[in-house]
């Protein structure tokens, strides 16, 4: 890992070095990503077959669309002990999402016009679920459930066909759990490109949320308009500020629970001890020889992890809320008096019982979250997401009397005079000057 010390380094090199992995820095695959979405837009289901063929090595013997009876198969054919645990998992999702429903609402003002807004759950939406080397099943039910409670009326679900032609059997147990609708085994951008265009077989979608390689990213990017998505999401990272009190192996290993996602993920530890950075850098060596993705673990920590040693908590806090990671757990003597100078993070975890992948898997609160500082204006997957919110207007005639003056002088002042026309004529001026 690398390391950054106050005084010493620059710490801008490090802001530097983790921008370089946001996927609008990565335009080297636009133009094949666009290749494949035009094509599955002209092409359908053909195409989709073609791309499968091409990069997944699979021919579909049957159709696109996996049967109910697999994933009931799939359901019934989880270990009981992982079946409970899939369910308790969707169980706490269901409860942390339902505190976030978002409900239509009215004010009628002493004048009698009401204005007020109107929420209405999205049609349809498709979720992307990730099965390359490590299979994400459990984002199934992070961005199934929420779209669930919002009551959206039909959910599909998009991933990467295994060597069956059909998908893995724990994406499909935990679409089952969930309550997905249908199911396709294709993956990729041309995934994204047919719920964007609808195909013979997917049916195009208002909304695609849902992670997936720089592919399915660059492709979301380029529907984006054609349907609505939820962000446009990087390599996962993780950003431990601890002080001295941190257990240095926790540490550690909350690191490389990161970095074993991808070689391009980034954990990055920021404190104001050198003693807990020397401990916790002996322990991730230690630990990272004895995991089964040491190689992927040595590639992200080579490339992408980094020790910062900072000044004071002071100035680490300010590293942190420059860096706006993804993962934010904050290891010291009293974590929750820091939650309020927090501005810019995807998630919080606090105290040294809360690590990062508590909230991947079980918690309740949505690990899609954003990625590589978008943490400044993107918010994680939530319900809001999976509704559209219309204004309501409803004036009576005294209320509209009463502002029809400023209306007038509003639009006249932008030189649009059939906005003013339109008052006019109702005020009995016959519209137009």
């Amino acid at each position: 890992m690398r390391r950054f010390t106050y005084g010493v380094d620059n710490f801008e090199d490090l802001y530097r070095l983790l921008e370089t992995r946001s996927p609008a820095e990565r335009r080297e695959v636009e133009a094949t990503v666009r290749g494949i979405v035009d094509t599955v837009r002209g092409g359908g289901d053909a195409a989709l077959r073609r791309y499968t063929e091409t990069f997944d090595h699979v021919s579909y013997d049957g159709g696109i669309e996996v049967p109910e009876a697999v994933l009931d198969a799939a359901l019934e054919a989880l270990p009981p002990a992982l079946r409970g645990t899939m369910e308790r998992a969707a169980s706490n999702i269901r409860k942390f999402h339902e505190r976030q429903r978002t409900n239509s609402w009215f004010d009628t003002s002493s004048d009698g016009s009401i204005l007020g807004q109107k929420a209405t759950p999205l049609g349809r939406v498709g979720v992307y679920a990730p099965a390359g080397s490590a299979p994400l099943p459990s984002t199934v039910l992070m961005d199934v459930i929420p779209a669930r409670v919002a009551g959206v009326g039909e959910i599909i679900l998009c991933s990467p066909p295994d060597a069956k032609g059909s998908v893995n059997p724990l994406v499909a147990a935990c679409a089952r759990i969930a309550g997905v609708d249908r199911v396709f085994a294709v993956g990729g951008a041309q995934a994204v490109a047919a719920m964007a265009y609808g195909t013979e077989t997917v049916p195009k979608v208002d909304k695609i949320v849902g992670p997936g390689n720089i592919f399915v990213t660059m492709a979301k990017k380029q529907v984006f308009g054609v349907c609505g998505i939820d962000m446009i999401a990087g390599p996962s990272e993780v950003l431990v500020l601890a002080d001295d009190t941190a257990n240095p192996a926790h540490v550690a290993a909350d690191l490389l629970s990161q970095a074993e996602h991808d070689p391009l993920a980034s954990s990055v530890l920021v404190t104001p001890s050198t003693r807990l950075a020397d401990a916790v850098e002996a322990e991730v060596v230690r630990q990272a020889a004895l995991l089964p993705r040491a190689d992927i673990v040595r590639k992200s920590l080579r490339d992408y992890g980094a020790i910062v040693v900072t000044l004071d908590l002071e100035e680490a806090l300010a590293v942190c809320n420059r860096v706006a990671p993804e993962h934010l757990e904050i290891l010291t003597t009293d974590p929750m008096a820091l939650l309020g100078r927090i501005r810019n993070a995807g998630a919080v975890f606090l105290g040294p019982w809360s690590p990062e992948p508590l909230g991947d898997y079980f918690a309740g609160p949505n690990h899609t979250l954003p990625t590589a500082g978008t943490a400044r204006f993107f918010s994680p997957l939530s319900v809001d997401d999976f509704i559209r919110k219309t204004s309501v207007i409803a004036y009576t005639k005294n209320a509209f009397l009463a502002a029809a003056d400023d209306i007038v002088r509003f639009a006249e002042a932008e030189g649009l005079d059939a906005h003013a026309a339109s008052v006019r004529i109702r005020l009995g001026g016959g519209g137009a000057k």
